[in-house]
């Protein structure tokens, strides 16, 4: 528990205090959003607000994870580093620097095309391909890896596993779709931010409670419902981190935005979401938990789907955020009505997950 709470005030800690000097910093040289012409005419006003924010994220989350991993270290019954924790890092650190090139693009270029659509794609596959892959290695005394090829709700469906090669393709399309629904998601001041706190504190929770249950070592040893996820401890603490520095950012992206995290934070995030969602063996549940930004990359490809097959678009304008600004509702109060559908949608995974485990601790 002191480690999690570590990686959670240092995370806040550092995105606080960095947020505003990369404000300073971008707003000197005139690193600023550029508005799609398209889009709400209020988001005009907001030309020019420093991007690139994520950059606070991505540093608050390694700083938090960091210094949880050396507190653990001299923790009884605590842990340091592990292959869960760091390949997941790794996996939201590269899909970072993808979007950290796209953003840096767009600044320099002052215009709102960064990379191109095979650079980036390519970028996010590669990043995928190799997760899926590595997890699938690192066996530790109880031959456990980091992932399972079952495929996994709140735990592993035993009947249901995956041949490597299928894993690793299920692996990319949870990659891809996480990181580009959080990238949806992050149209409004504070909405992709403030939604993520909420999911990585139910999964800070959600992990803490497998560490806690554990099938392998300690007192917990042939436990009824007990969990044979291999490092959740190392998965709460990046959780904790998560949910922290995205507090810390949230200080200035609520509205009205002192700055947007851009692609670097919005890709880093859905790595986040994505890694954790496979070394925690709950790739379904995310789905539960992260409701929000499902709504937001489904309501973007209905459109696609509708206007090449009918002419007509169903939406008013997409992400699904946009549709409800431009039917008449301000923007504050999308986000707020769209934190409360995930502080639900956090509520229903997390009663869902303690319910799996009392009818099988019952069992």
């Amino acid at each position: 528990m002191t480690q999690i709470i570590v990686a959670g005030i240092v995370a806040f800690v550092v995105s606080v205090f960095l947020t505003p000097l990369l404000i300073q910093y971008f707003r000197r040289f005139g690193y600023g959003q550029t508005i799609r012409e398209e889009g709400p005419q209020s988001h005009q006003a907001k030309r020019g607000t420093p991007t690139m924010g994520g950059i606070a994220i991505v540093i608050g989350i390694w700083a938090g994870y960091i210094a949880a991993g050396l507190t653990g270290l001299f923790t009884i019954g605590g842990g340091g580093f592990t292959a869960s924790g760091l390949l997941v890092m790794f996996l939201a650190t590269a899909l970072g620097l993808v979007g950290f090139f796209d953003d840096g693009l767009k600044v320099v270029k002052r215009h709102n095309l960064g990379l191109n659509k095979l650079q980036k794609t390519l970028g996010q596959v590669t990043a995928a391909i190799l997760f899926g892959i590595l997890v699938l290695f690192f066996r530790n005394d109880q031959g456990l890896t980091p992932a399972s090829t079952n495929l996994s709700f709140t735990r592993d469906f035993i009947s249901i596993s995956m041949p490597a090669f299928v894993f690793v393709i299920f692996v990319l399309i949870l990659v891809w779709s996480w990181s580009n629904a959080v990238n949806f998601t992050d149209g409004l001041d504070g909405l992709a931010s403030g939604a993520v706190a909420l999911v990585m504190a139910v999964y800070t929770i959600i992990s803490f409670w497998q560490f806690r249950y554990s099938c392998v070592g300690g007192d917990s040893d042939n436990l009824l419902g007990c969990y044979t996820v291999r490092d959740p401890l190392d998965i709460a603490v990046i959780c904790a981190a998560a949910m922290g520095a995205c507090a810390g950012f949230l200080w200035w992206n609520a509205a009205p935005a002192k700055i947007f995290m851009g692609d670097t934070g919005s890709l880093t995030l859905g790595g986040i979401i994505a890694g954790v969602s496979v070394v925690s063996q709950t790739e379904l549940l995310m789905i539960v938990a992260g409701s929000l930004f499902v709504l937001e990359i489904a309501s973007v490809v209905i459109q696609v789907v509708m206007f090449r097959s009918t002419g007509r678009r169903p939406f008013r304008m997409t992400p699904i955020h946009h549709h409800f600004e431009l039917g008449g509702w301000k923007e504050t109060t999308v986000t707020i009505r769209f934190w409360l559908l995930t502080i639900i949608s956090c509520g229903m995974a997390l009663a869902i997950f303690y319910g799996e485990w009392l009818a099988a601790a019952a069992m």
